[in-house]
C-alpha cells in the first residue's frame, strides 16, 4: 500500500529465522530505504537519511536470540522480530541509472558471504495479486499466523491477553468455534469502519498542516511508536491503515533531507472526496523539494493507487505536465479530463472514494 508511482520501489520479506544472519550490501547512490520489525518500526534507515550517509554500506541483519558473528565490516542490526520488511526506492530520475542501482543491491545469508546467489527479482506485472490486508475471518488467520511465528513482547502482552478469548494463543492451534467465528467476522467489519474513522477524520492533536487548510500530517506519531508514558496505539492504528512502513526519513525536518507527507481526504468545503465529481489543486511555483514533488491519488477503501483504466494515479514534476504563466501548475481529478488539461488530469472511478 501507498507507494507512489514517481519512484521504483522494491521491497522484500526476509525470515531471518530460516536465513540466520542476513547480509544487505547496500550500494552508494541516489536511493532511498531502510529495514523494519513486523510492527513496522524502523530498525535503520538506508542511504541518505542511514548510517551510511548516501555511500553504500554493508549491514547484517540478527534475529531475536543470534549473536552477533566475529566480522569486520558490518554495520550490525539487532532486529526484535524474526521477520523484516527492506524496501528502497530508487531517486535517480535517469531509468539506466535507476536500473543499475536496482541491480547493484544484494541479499544473502552471512553464511553464503564467499559465494552468494544472485538476487531474483520478480515483478508482479501479468498476474493478479493484492497487497491489502485480508477481511473477515481471513483477517484473524494472517494475525495468528503470524503472532505463532514472532516472540511475544512485554508490551504485546496485554493484547495477547484479549486474543486469548477469541481463539488466538501462542502455541495453540486456532480453531474458533461458530460462536466465535462470527464475533470475529463482525469485529473485523467494525474494527475496520474504526480505522478508517481514526486515519480519514481523526481528531489527533496538531494533525492539520494549517487551521486554514484541508490537508493533514500523515504521520503522526514517533516511528518507534513510544511516546512519554504510553505506546502511541491509535496514533499507529492510524498510519497503518492508510499506510505502511516508517522511518526516520520520513519525519524528518532537515532540510534537503528525507522526505514530507501531507495526506487530504475532503474537499475545500469539508465534503469528502468523491470519484463521481471533479477537482482542481494549484500547486504553488517554487515547492521547496530537491529532487521532487508528486501527487498521488488512491482508492481510500483499499488505500492503494486507484485503479483507473489509463493506469495513471499520480502527477508530480517529474512528468510531462504543463505549467501556468506565474510558475504554478492546475492539477485535475474527476472521471472526465477538462478539455486541453489532459497532461495535468489524473481519472478517478464513480462510484470510489
Amino acid at each position: 500500500m501507498t507507494a507512489n508511482a514517481t519512484t521504483p520501489y522494491i521491497g522484500g520479506f526476509p525470515d531471518l529465522s530460516a536465513t540466520g544472519p542476513l547480509v544487505i550490501d547496500y550500494p552508494a547512490g541516489a536511493t532511498a530505504g531502510g529495514v523494519g520489525d513486523f510492527w513496522q518500526r524502523p530498525l535503520t534507515d538506508m542511504g541518505e537519511t542511514g548510517p551510511d550517509k548516501g555511500k553504500g554500506a554493508k549491514y547484517l541483519l540478527l534475529a531475536p536470540g543470534q549473536k552477533a558473528p566475529k566480522v569486520k565490516g558490518y554495520t550490525i542490526i539487532q532486529s526484535p522480530t524474526n521477520n523484516v520488511f527492506f524496501a528502497f526506492r530508487v531517486l535517480d530520475p535517469d531509468p539506466k541509472k535507476a536500473k543499475a542501482l536496482v541491480e547493484s543491491v544484494k541479499i544473502y545469508p552471512l553464511a553464503e558471504r564467499e559465494k552468494p546467489k544472485p538476487v531474483k527479482l520478480i515483478r508482479p506485472e501479468g498476474r493478479s495479486w493484492s497487497q491489502v490486508p485480508p477481511r473477515g475471518l481471513a483477517y484473524w488467520e494472517r494475525l495468528n499466523d503470524i503472532v505463532q511465528r514472532e516472540p511475544v513482547m512485554e508490551r504485546d502482552r496485554m493484547i495477547m491477553a484479549m486474543l486469548r478469548p477469541l481463539g488466538i494463543e501462542k502455541g495453540k492451534p486456532f480453531n474458533p468455534d461458530e460462536r466465535q467465528k462470527k464475533i470475529l467476522t463482525e469485529g473485523a467489519v467494525t474494527g475496520e469502519l474504526m480505522a478508517q474513522a481514526n486515519s480519514f477524520a481523526t481528531r489527533e492533536e496538531g494533525a492539520r498542516y494549517r487551521p486554514d487548510s484541508r490537508w493533514d500530517y500523515v504521520i503522526l506519531f514517533d516511528p518507534l511508536q513510544e511516546a512519554t508514558g504510553y505506546t502511541q496505539l491509535d496514533q499507529r492504528a492510524k498510519y497503518f491503515y492508510e499506510a505502511v512502513t516508517t522511518s526516520h526519513g520520513m519525519v524528518t525536518r532537515i532540510p534537503g533531507v528525507g522526505q514530507a507527507y501531507l495526506g487530504a481526504h475532503q474537499d475545500a468545503n469539508g465534503n469528502w472526496f468523491d470519484g463521481g465529481k471533479s477537482y482542481k489543486l494549484n500547486v504553488p511555483p517554487d515547492v521547496p523539494a530537491k529532487l521532487f514533488w508528486s501527487v498521488t491519488l488512491y482508492d481510500s477503501l483499499t488505500r492503494v493507487l486507484i485503479d483507473n483504466e489509463q493506469q495513471v494515479a499520480d502527477k508530480s514534476s517529474r512528468t510531462d505536465i504543463t505549467k501556468n504563466p506565474d510558475g504554478s501548475y492546475d492539477l485535475y481529478f474527476g472521471p472526465k479530463a477538462p478539455e486541453g488539461k489532459e497532461k495535468n488530469w489524473i481519472p478517478t472511478l464513480p462510484g470510489k472514494a
